[in-house]
């Protein structure tokens, strides 16, 4: 299916690894300009490497923090008018809401809410004034179902979600559409660090932990990259007009809820 969207442009945060990667990658075959960001230089850079390699729209890339100010600022300069926002960021570190200070709930609020609103109040205006815009919140599916190691995350991703609830009935109407996209567990580097951290505090190998955990989903596994890569790229097409204010879960039938 042809998507629509061939020649439109794209910012794409945290892609240069994992589902920020893969989502850039399927919006690239689609005939989308890309721009990607991520902290690290070297990997980021291999990732344009790579999606280029593929065909399809152009790449560039720019190596900042994006929860900065400076970070926004510089991407914003290179794509000052995108048509398509895909927002990511790296989740904050799970413990205990005990040992959590002021420091780590403004951190997390900071990576996980203000900085995609931010890039949402910088952007939304001119796809308004296009008549076109696709904005998605990459964020998880405790949004749905929280997971009680991962209070920060919980606390941040909901209040971006329930933010997000209010300006999307407002957008849609100038063809501009916000969306949440909750992943469940996908095999990306952050799934394995976490499987070998629990690994090591027990006596079963980093093998076994996955093994057990692929077989509590009821796909049976893990999701990959692609799979994830491609909702976004349908979320983002000219055929999703009518979809907005959406939580769309992707986590392999492992939400048990009807709602």
């Amino acid at each position: 299916m042809d998507l629509g969207i061939a020649g439109k442009k794209a910012i794409v945060c945290a892609a240069s690894k994992g589902l920020g990667k893969a989502c850039a990658t399927s919006l690239a075959r689609e005939g989308v300009d890309v721009t990607i960001c991520a902290r690290t230089e070297e990997t980021l850079n291999a990732a344009a490497d790579e999606i280029r390699a593929l065909g399809g729209g152009k790449v560039q890339a720019i190596a900042c923090d994006i929860t900065t100010e400076e970070g926004r600022a510089a991407v914003l300069d290179l794509c000052p008018e995108p048509d398509i926002l895909v927002n990511n960021a790296g989740g904050p570190p799970p413990g205990d809401f005990r040992d959590w200070d002021r420091d780590d709930w403004i951190k997390a609020v900071d990576a996980n809410m203000l900085t995609p609103i931010f890039l949402i109040k910088s952007t939304v205006d001119g796809m308004i004034d296009r008549k076109f815009g696709r904005i998605v919140n990459i964020t998880s599916s405790s949004v749905k179902a929280p997971i009680e190691i991962l209070g920060l995350s919980n606390g941040a991703r909901a209040g971006l979600t329930g933010f997000i609830a209010g300006l999307a009935r407002k957008t849609v109407r100038h063809n501009v559409t916000i969306n949440g996209l909750l992943p469940g567990a996908f095999d990306t580097d952050r799934l394995r660090s976490n499987l070998k951290a629990h690994a090591g505090k027990s006596n079963a190998t980093e093998e076994e932990v996955a093994a057990q955990r692929a077989a509590g989903i009821p796909a049976g596994r893990f999701g990959q990259a692609y799979e994830f890569g491609e909702y976004c790229a349908f979320l983002c097409s000219a055929q999703a007009g009518y979809i907005t204010g959406q939580n769309c879960l992707i986590d392999g039938g492992n939400y048990p809820g009807t709602l």
